[in-house]
């Protein structure tokens, strides 16, 4: 049965049907849950409506299912592109070039990555639209289905089922935390994704209807720092905001410009006081003798250490500081590493001195 609905499903998407696919391609992952050209194929379904949010969850769950099925890499680089989150798309699509390494949509997409990332570094505000014509070759004996995986814009609106759980969300300087009402949810049944704007939320309880939460989230946040915390009755996700930004909704809006979090300007020239003393202290030279006398203080042991790692924290780039931040925590603070191109693809190991053991603790 689930065969022939996905059959059927193929048959609407080449009819550009794609609302009548994605619920074709429903029915038969509720009959077949463990098939992941399934997932795959609704991502593809997905991108056709514009629902790239519900596209990378899609393509997450085919990779989970099947990790060296290259298109579902290629849907998931696809759809957060058009997210513009270039870093995780471009993370998803170098792990699909090994499966695919005659694929050369993996690397044009790659470079166009790269493009958007150096723009975004820059300050430049970059759209795909006008970028991504040349990945669809006719000529090339590029099957329909495979021409669907380009970035070609659709105009297609998506229905929504309406939440089965409420959620809310409350707000920190640091930290946006996402409350869904769930009683009884064990770990297993819970699948949480998170991405640079991304929140992707899967609750599947036997027995019941899956429910599914994905949202292109307000501000960036940082993936690695973000935790989940299941309770009795609700699911607790932290997102650690990359930005010192002001959340005034959960989601992401067009309309509304996130304003800045002002930090105090500090002013460059001291004012004058009156005084009866007819000698006046240099402040200047005395704060540059301090700042002086910290740098060539000499410490010992832990205090050494700990100004070693500061100073290398406050003089790194970006990049830098996203390996030591990755690096210290997956690692349990047994490992520091300041190249993100070495940790910024995997999970970094634990590695404990010499005569001592890692051990993980149960919460």
């Amino acid at each position: 049965m689930a065969k022939e609905l996905e059959k059927k499903a193929k048959e609407a998407f080449f009819d550009d049907d794609f609302a009548l696919a994605v619920d074709l391609y429903s029915e038969a992952i509720r009959l077949d849950p463990n098939d992941a050209h399934l997932f795959a194929d609704r991502a593809q379904a997905h991108i056709k409506l514009n629902a790239f949010t519900e596209a990378v969850s899609d393509a997450n769950k085919a990779i989970q299912l099947n990790p060296s099925m290259s298109k579902a890499y290629l849907r998931k680089g696809t759809a957060c592109m058009k997210l513009e989150e270039y870093h995780t798309a471009k993370v998803a699509l170098q792990n699909g070039t090994a499966f695919a390494q005659d694929d050369l949509r993996f690397s044009k997409l790659i470079q166009e990555c790269d493009r958007c990332i150096a723009e975004e570094s820059n300050g430049l505000t970059s759209t795909l639209s006008s970028n991504v014509s040349h990945l669809s070759n006719r000529n090339d004996g590029v099957t329909k289905e495979a021409e669907a995986d380009s970035l070609v814009p659709q105009i297609n609106e998506v229905t929504l089922n309406r939440p089965k759980y409420r959620h809310e969300f409350y707000q920190k300087p640091e930290e946006v935390v996402v409350t869904i009402f769930a009683k009884g949810v064990s770990s297993k049944d819970l699948v949480v994704d998170f991405g640079e704007q991304i929140l992707s939320v899967t609750i599947d309880v036997p027995g019941q209807d899956a429910y599914h939460f994905q949202s292109r989230l307000f501000g960036k946040i940082i993936p690695n720092n973000c935790r989940v915390e299941i309770l009795s009755t609700k699911i607790e996700i932290r997102l650690a905001k990359a930005e010192a930004i002001n959340w005034t909704s959960l989601e992401y809006s067009k309309d509304t410009v996130p304003p800045k979090i002002n930090l105090p300007i500090v002013q460059s020239e001291r004012p004058a006081y009156p005084s009866s003393k007819p000698r006046t202290k240099d402040w200047d030279k005395l704060e540059a003798q301090v700042k002086k006398e910290e740098k060539e203080e000499k410490l010992d042991g832990d205090a050494a250490l700990n100004k070693l790692f500061r100073d290398i924290y406050q003089n790194a780039d970006e990049d830098m500081r996203r390996a030591m931040s990755k690096s210290f925590l997956e690692s349990n603070g047994t490992v520091l590493s300041t190249d993100w191109k070495e940790v910024g693809s995997k999970k970094v190991e634990g590695s404990p001195p010499d005569g001592m053991e890692l051990k993980k603790w149960e919460y």
